[in-house]
């Protein structure tokens, strides 16, 4: 990488939708990245470098430059950190893919990273991105090509954000033009239904996004929805917009029109709120009913399953969550102070309101919502190194890539993966498989 002509600054192309918890992966095209790639390359290596309250461990910075299809330069690799918490087991990476001959159809936008922490730069902290009709047209084009799990969660997610009024006529445009450039079709229905990648498909829902998400929606609703997604972008049919729940609850001279929700969850804990929010924003946006453990006035304590829809505060500033009781469909608001408890299940709904939840949000579960186990922590990272076995003896372990979905067998239960390329024959950068099965 040292030593390349390269330009000064990156475009970070990775979509939104897509539920990268535990490992955060960018795509990013080389129109600017020579500052990032020499601090990646000559600084960070030099020692453990230390940012403040963030270290880089040298061992864990990979960086591969390869020829891709196409016969041009790219890059892909890693860095590892380690944050303020001090974290046990396996190392979090930033996992990087670098090329510079994409084509980028729209101007980027420039956007200001939420970051409400101290050590925040007084004039704030901007990246370039993708806008969002190119992210829509690239995910549309990245599940025509290779039907991802990944691609369709976001293409679908992408869709339902109607707050965020996309063009769909330059999405469509936009499509076009990369497709042109990938030597492929543009995607219809038909092609995808016809795609022999379909059953791969179906098969990784649940091995590839499961672990990353606190409830996962079932393949269908969202391979279901896929034709409502082509059938608005080439104009076939149009978004009906959906009454706001608000005003059919309660008066709407009592709310607080000018309240907005905070854009993270730790604002929340700021403002001296414990209710679980973000895991409710999240099993509204994927559309998931919440079992909601919740105090009544009466001093009661039950659950009830709610589909989640908006929050409001109102004049007299206390905090309702708007809902609909599923069982018998009757519309309900809470008392956020009440809620003692929520967990986002199986069981998706169909919405009648609008989903107001995820306009001034996050549609991703962060990291908090989780539930951790004490007691169960991850294999630190370490390069494998060769074990003796008896050939034949013993158990066998088999890991699946979270990337690629490729499987491999180990005669240790290690989920280090070796260096393997993807199905499309692209350099694959997983390193950590996810556990399938013992074999005897």
């Amino acid at each position: 990488i040292q030593g390349r002509n390269l330009p000064e600054e990156v475009l970070l192309r990775d979509p939104i939708a897509s539920p990268k918890i535990w490992t955060s992966r960018f795509s990013i095209r080389l129109t600017s990245a020579a500052s990032f790639l020499r601090g990646c390359s000559t600084g960070l290596p030099r020692g453990s470098t230390r940012s403040r309250v963030l270290r880089f461990p040298v061992d864990t910075h990979r960086f591969e430059v390869y020829r891709n299809p196409r016969g041009k330069d790219s890059v892909q690799g890693r860095v590892g950190y380690r944050g303020p918490l001090g974290r046990q087991g396996s190392i979090p990476r930033i996992k990087l893919d670098l090329s510079n001959d994409e084509r980028v159809v729209l101007e980027a936008d420039r956007r200001e990273v939420h970051h409400p922490y101290s050590d925040r730069p007084g004039d704030g902290i901007q990246v370039l991105t993708y806008c969002f009709e190119e992210v829509f047209a690239e995910k549309t084009r990245a599940l025509a090509k290779r039907l991802r799990p990944r691609d369709l969660y976001d293409v679908v997610h992408l869709y339902r954000r109607s707050d965020l009024e996309p063009d769909r006529g330059l999405v469509v445009d936009t499509l076009r033009q990369k497709c042109e450039f990938k030597g492929i079709p543009v995607p219809t229905i038909a092609t995808l239904n016809a795609h022999p990648e379909l059953p791969a498909l179906r098969n990784d829902w649940e091995t590839m996004l499961a672990h990353q998400l606190p409830a996962l929606p079932s393949f269908d609703e969202f391979w279901n929805e896929l034709p409502q997604v082509f059938e608005w972008l080439f104009e076939q049919t149009e978004k009906v917009a959906a009454p706001a729940i608000g005003a059919s609850i309660r008066a709407a001279e009592e709310l607080d029109e000018t309240w907005h929700a905070p854009v993270m969850g730790s604002s929340w804990r700021r403002d001296g709120i414990t209710a679980p929010l973000e895991l409710i924003r999240f099993a509204a946006a994927n559309h998931l009913c919440v079992d909601l453990r919740y105090r009544d006035k009466q001093g009661r304590v039950g659950s009830r399953l709610i589909e989640p829809y908006s929050l409001h505060r109102t004049k007299a500033g206390d905090l309702l969550l708007h809902a609909v009781r599923h069982e018998d469909e009757e519309s309900r608001s809470y008392l956020v102070n009440r809620i003692l408890g929520a967990a986002a299940t199986k069981t998706s709904f169909v919405p009648r309101y609008a989903i107001e939840l995820t306009a001034s949000g996050p549609i991703n579960a962060p990291m908090s919502a989780r539930s951790v186990s004490p007691t169960k922590r991850s294999r630190p990272f370490r390069i494998s190194t060769p074990t003796r076995q008896r050939a034949g003896f013993g158990p066998s372990y088999v890991y699946r890539c979270g990337y690629c979905g490729k499987t491999f067998t180990r005669k240790n239960m290690d989920s280090t993966l070796n260096p393997h390329k993807t199905k499309d024959g692209w350099p694959c950068p997983g390193r950590t498989g996810i556990y399938v099965e013992t074999k005897y």
